[in-house]
C-alpha cells in the first residue's frame, strides 16, 4: 500500500540523515521543506521533498495537505500509563493546601495508588490502561515509555510489566517498558529499605528476564525515598540482566542522584525542576538524555525544569509528559509542548525538537521514530490548516491536530 501526501504547507522534522539526538543551540534549528510531498509504502516512509519532485499520483491512496503541517508524531518518553483508578481525593487536599509530602505522610500519594491497583485485577488494570493509551495516540503520541512502580510487591509489579506487554503486542506503537524497582517504600518495610529493595528485585528480576517484561530500570531518587547510594546498588544489580537504567531525580531535591546517572550510563535522568551547576557539569560530555515534565510542575505547582540553563549548557533536553494518576493525570503531548514554550521559555522549534527526535532517543527508539527520515515508521500528525507551527503551542487550548497516522494509516 502507498500512501501519497501532498501540497503539505510545511512538512517538520526532516532529517535526511538519521540523528540520535540534538543540543543546545542545534535545538532551536528544525528542519523543514515547505510545500512538500511524502510517500509511504507500507509502514515506512519511502521519500519525501518539494513538490516540484512529487511521484505520479497513479496507483496511490493521496492525502491533499494543502494549508496543513505534516510533523512526526509525539515521543513521549515517561509515562505511567498503567495504573488502576484515580486519585481525584487528593486533588480536592492539594486545592485546600496541602503539600506532595503531606499527602503522602497521611497514606496518600503513591501508597494510595499502590493499594488500589493490588486490589485490581490483571484485566481489569489492562482494559484501564487501554483506554488511556488510546486515548493519547489519537491526541498525536506516536512512540511511548510506560513504568511500572505503583504495586510496590513483587506480584503487584509483576502484574504490571505483564500488562505493558500485553498493551505492546496488541498496540500498533513503539512501547518500551521499564521497571520502576524502587517508587515508594510500602507499610510492611517503612523501617526496613534494604529489605524491600533485595525483595524487589530478588523477587522481580528473575521473572522479568524470563518473561521478557521489561528493557530498562528505574529508581525514585529523592530525599525521603531512595538516596544516591540506594539507587547505584539497584543498577548495579540491575546490569546483570541487561537493563538500560534511568532515574526520576531532582525532583524536589538536589542530592547527587544526576552524578550516580552518569557513572552508570543512564540513558535518561527524569524531571530536573532542581538543578544545580555541579549537575550540569556532570550531564556535559555525557550520553544521558536531561528530560523535563512540565505536566507535572504544573499539576503540582511545583518550579519548572530549567530548561533555558540546559540549552544555554550545550546539552539536550526531551519532554515528556510524567502520565500518573497523582501528579500529573494526563497524557497530552499537545499541552505539554505549549506549557513548555509558556512556562519554560523554550521556543516552539526546541519543543517540537524535544518532543519527537530527542524523546525518541530517551526510549532508545532514534532509529524508528522521532523525524521524517526515509525508512522510518510512517507515525505522523496532520494539523489542520494552519498559519505557522508556531500555532500548534500557541493555541493551547484548540484541537489542531487533523489527522493522527500510526504506520502510515490513520486511526
Amino acid at each position: 500500500m502507498q500512501t501519497l501526501f501532498t501540497n503539505i504547507k510545511e512538512l517538520l522534522q526532516v532529517r535526511e540523515a538519521s540523528v540520535a539526538f540534538v543540543a543546545g543551540a542545534d535545538m532551536n534549528i528544525l528542519p523543514t521543506i515547505k510545500n512538500a510531498f511524502l510517500l509511504v509504502e507500507e509502514d515506512r516512509i519511502a521519500t519525501f521533498g518539494p513538490m516540484e519532485s512529487c511521484p505520479t499520483l497513479a496507483g496511490k491512496e493521496v492525502v491533499d495537505a494543502t494549508g496543513k503541517i505534516l510533523l512526526p508524531s509525539w515521543c513521549d518518553s515517561h509515562t505511567h500509563l498503567v495504573y488502576a483508578g484515580n486519585r481525584e481525593e487528593e486533588f480536592k487536599d492539594r486545592i485546600k493546601g496541602l503539600s506532595y509530602e503531606e499527602i503522602a505522610n497521611k497514606g496518600g500519594g503513591i501508597l494510595n495508588s499502590a493499594k488500589t491497583l493490588q486490589a485490581t485485577s490483571a484485566e481489569s488494570l489492562y482494559q484501564q490502561s487501554k483506554v488511556r493509551l488510546e486515548e493519547v495516540m489519537r491526541l498525536g503520541t506516536g512512540a511511548l515509555e510506560i513504568k511500572s512502580g505503583y504495586g510496590l510487591i513483587p506480584e503487584a509489579e509483576l502484574k504490571m510489566l505483564r500488562v505493558i506487554k500485553r498493551l505492546q503486542e496488541e498496540t500498533s506503537i513503539p512501547i518500551k517498558a521499564t521497571f520502576l524497582a524502587a517508587h515508594a517504600l510500602p507499610e510492611a518495610f517503612k523501617s526496613n529499605k534494604m529489605g524491600f529493595l533485595r525483595n524487589m528485585l530478588n523477587e522481580v528480576l528473575p521473572v522479568l528476564k524470563a518473561e521478557d517484561l521489561a528493557s530498562a530500570i528505574d529508581v525514585f531518587c529523592e530525599m525521603g525515598y531512595f538516596s544516591p547510594e540506594d539507587t547505584a546498588e539497584i543498577l548495579q544489580a540491575a546490569q546483570a540482566y541487561g537493563l538500560v537504567p534511568k532515574i526520576h531525580v531532582n525532583q524536589f531535591n538536589a542530592i547527587g542522584g544526576v552524578a550516580v546517572g552518569v557513572q552508570y550510563n543512564a540513558r535518561s535522568v527524569d524531571h530536573l525542576e532542581i538543578l544545580t551547576d555541579a549537575d550540569v557539569a556532570v550531564l556535559q560530555g555525557s550520553k544521558t538524555m536531561p528530560v523535563a515534565l512540565p505536566g507535572c510542575s504544573f499539576f503540582l505547582g511545583i518550579p519548572y525544569t530549567p530548561a533555558r540553563k540546559i540549552i544555554a549548557a550545550g546539552l539536550p533536553l526531551a519532554l515528556a509528559s510524567d502520565y500518573n494518576p497523582g501528579s500529573a493525570p494526563s497524557g497530552n503531548m499537545n499541552f505539554i509542548v505549549s506549557t513548555a514554550c509558556i512556562l519554560m521559555k523554550m521556543t516552539p522549534e526546541e519543543t517540537i525538537n524535544a518532543a519527537t527526535i530527542n524523546g525518541a532517543y530517551a526510549m532508545e527508539l532514534e532509529e524508528e521514530v522521532g523525524s521524517i527520515t526515509v525508512g522510518k515508521k510512517a507515525n505522523l500528525i496532520l494539523t489542520k490548516a494552519l498559519s505557522s507551527l508556531t500555532v500548534l503551542p500557541y493555541a493551547f487550548g484548540s484541537s489542531n491536530i487533523e489527522q493522527v497516522y500510526i504506520n502510515g494509516k490513520p486511526i
